[in-house]
């Protein structure tokens, strides 16, 4: 049966795949599992490529996921409406599958035929034409929805140089938070630095708009896990860094930077018409 040896040498590969396709390690696993049971009365020796044929059976499962979720109309969750469980696992899984943050959250972004040919041409290097017979359409609109993926994906930031004076302020700043060094935060803030936002994304007790570079710091290590979770990305075309735990889209974190000192944060939710794109060097 398809359910030897093999079977279970390419497991991690069938996850991989799934978890890039659905988002979420728990829904990949599910299909991987469903995979496993639709397949477990073929016989490896009647196959030429068992791998290849586990890959097509558990992307049509990927798919129907991904058009079901369509068809209820439902759109990338946020992380903090997402069980924390679900979150850390998939968290974990990036981590330890070393996966980029930023292009989880804009494949959550694409419709599922881009999800599914981007993901097995430009990820795994799938050919087009197995491609389409997953689909149920050509080669060449299979290659069209890689296209537009890419297109979706890459958008206006994709290759642009962004690694400038203030974008290097930015990065050295974030480093300090996500390690908690105020002392370092406040030497790269105005005296006069604010953070500002939005209030849902933080405690009742807080307030939405801090000022001073003291306070600013303090305040800031209250969410360090959140800032080790951020990723360069752009939105609308504008460098930003999005909070982004297990892939899943939280917030925008929009620094500004003045004679090389940090003058103003901006933490806001990522809105449903925000074009966000991964940057060069998330990528």
């Amino acid at each position: 049966m398809c359910g030897g040896r093999n079977r279970w040498n390419a497991r991690s590969q069938l996850t991989a795949t799934a978890f890039r396709m659905l988002g979420s390690l728990h829904d990949a696993e599910d299909a991987v599992q469903s995979t496993w049971i639709k397949t477990s009365a073929v016989a490896d020796d009647g196959l030429r490529n068992p791998a290849a044929y586990l890959t097509t059976v558990l992307t049509r499962e990927c798919l129907d996921q991904l058009r079901k979720r369509r068809h209820r109309r439902e759109g990338p969750l946020p992380a903090d409406m997402l069980p924390a469980d679900v979150v850390s696992a998939d968290e974990r899984y990036l981590e330890r599958e070393n996966i980029s943050r930023a292009l989880m959250v804009v494949l959550n972004r694409l419709t599922p035929a881009q999800r599914v040919a981007y993901v097995l041409h430009d990820v795994f290097g799938v050919p087009f034409r197995d491609i389409a017979d997953t689909l149920g359409s050509t080669p060449d609109a299979a290659k069209k929805h890689a296209s537009r993926a890419r297109k979706r994906i890459g958008g206006v930031g994709r290759g642009a140089v962004i690694a400038g004076v203030d974008d290097l302020v930015v990065d050295a700043f974030l480093a300090a938070a996500a390690d908690g060094d105020t002392t370092r935060m406040v030497s790269l803030m105005s005296d006069d630095c604010s953070r500002v936002a939005d209030r849902s994304l933080i405690p009742e007790q807080a307030s939405a708009t801090v000022v001073g570079a003291t306070a600013v710091a303090r305040e800031t290590t209250l969410f360090v896990d959140r800032i080790r979770t951020s990723t360069p990305m752009f939105a609308d075309g504008r460098p930003v860094r999005v909070i982004a735990p297990g892939g899943h889209e939280l917030a925008v974190i929009d620094v500004t930077v003045h004679d090389g000192r940090v003058t103003q944060i901006e933490i806001d939710r990522v809105g449903p018409r925000v074009e966000l794109t991964v940057s060069a060097s998330a990528a």
